[in-house]
């Protein structure tokens, strides 16, 4: 069996680069192919400090969500107005175009989209979206129900190591489950709080390669409100979620990814810290590797904190929110390149 089935990472997840002008109408090429989510964050810059904006296109264009908040959804035609064949468009709002600032777009494909009724596949919910089996990615749109556990269809195929709900319809926070923490605990994206009991959440139930289940909570199964989840599988080559073990040195842990990663995220499950969020096109070189906060709206910070490298990561710190001794520390990582592609061969270097 081959290594991989995803040779090249950049046919379903890619970053993109931009200087804002403040113009409406701004096309943002070079991605590749039409991205469903579009996560999209200021870097620096006159609106350096704007939210973290997220959209996708089940939800539709100038739908919009705060990764740094537990805000409803809302709509702005001028922000994203549209998904493209190879990119998407912009309009003039400061958070995604203002002139004199610098932006950064993390886009994922999944493409094809599904609809599953209460009764089929094993669920008891209606749920909708779109899906990428090869890239072990569904986006998957559901109205709550908190009057007993359901179970929903999520497309993967595959079992999802990852899960970030939002309910739309309401100020609750972002949860996230997580398989490295199980499926009584949460972690919450829009704060830095330690990862905390929630029997209610996933009602005490481990994903299934057809099912997610949810129960009597409204972060997750908000009654009669729109909801939203973002799943996640591990694909061989191309995208890994689980844990490490901080050491509490320059000379840090070191996570094996068996790819060269293009995008990290870091969350310390012990203690009250930061999610970190790291890609291969911002900063320089190791171990200049600059990050953004998902839970807060800061700009880009520049210390450095890890190194990219050919078949994964390695901290550079001893901070607490990456690299604290003795404490479990999750991740969430997709490709540049394969350790090893379909052919055998070792295609890449570190940064």
């Amino acid at each position: 069996m081959a290594y991989t089935t995803v040779d090249n990472p950049e046919l379903y997840f890619q970053t993109k680069l931009w200087t804002g002008n403040g113009s409406t109408g701004t096309g943002q090429t070079g991605v590749g192919f039409q991205p469903d989510w579009i996560w999209i964050k200021a870097r620096a810059g006159t609106q350096g400090t704007q939210s973290n904006n997220l959209f996708d296109s089940v939800r539709g264009e100038g739908k919009y969500l705060f990764s740094d908040s537990n805000d409803a959804e809302s709509t702005d035609t001028n922000r994203l107005t549209s998904f493209d064949s190879d990119g998407f468009t912009v309009g003039s709002n400061n958070a995604v175009n203002a002139s004199s600032t610098t932006y950064v777009a993390w886009n994922w494909k999944a493409g094809t989209s599904f609809s599953n009724s209460s009764g089929s596949n094993g669920a008891n919910l209606d749920s909708s979206g779109s899906v990428s089996t090869t890239a072990g990615f569904s986006i998957v749109s559901f109205t709550g129900n908190r009057s007993t556990t359901r179970n929903i269809y999520h497309g993967l195929g595959a079992v999802p190591k990852m899960i970030i709900f939002k309910n739309r319809s309401a100020t609750n926070g972002w949860t996230i489950y997580n398989e490295a923490i199980g499926n009584a605990k949460k972690l919450t994206l829009n704060n830095n709080a330690a990862a905390g009991n929630c029997t209610a959440c996933f009602a005490s139930t481990t994903p299934t390669s057809t099912l997610f289940t949810v129960g009597d909570d409204g972060d997750t199964n908000g009654d009669s409100e729109n909801m939203i989840a973002y799943c996640f599988a591990d694909v061989k080559g191309y995208s890994k979620f689980g844990s490490y073990t901080g050491n509490g040195n320059s000379n840090g842990a070191f996570v094996y990814t068996g790819f060269r990663p293009a995008f990290i995220i870091i969350k310390n499950t012990a203690r009250s810290d930061n999610w970190y969020l790291f890609d291969n096109k911002r900063g320089g070189f190791n171990v200049d590797n600059d990050f953004v906060f998902p839970d807060l709206s800061n700009a880009e910070v520049t210390s450095d904190q890890i190194d990219i490298l050919s078949n994964g990561f390695k901290c550079r710190s001893g901070n607490d929110a990456i690299n604290s001794s003795g404490e479990s520390i999750i991740y969430m990582t997709f490709a540049e390149s394969p350790f090893v592609n379909s052919a055998g061969a070792v295609p890449n270097n570190a940064r």
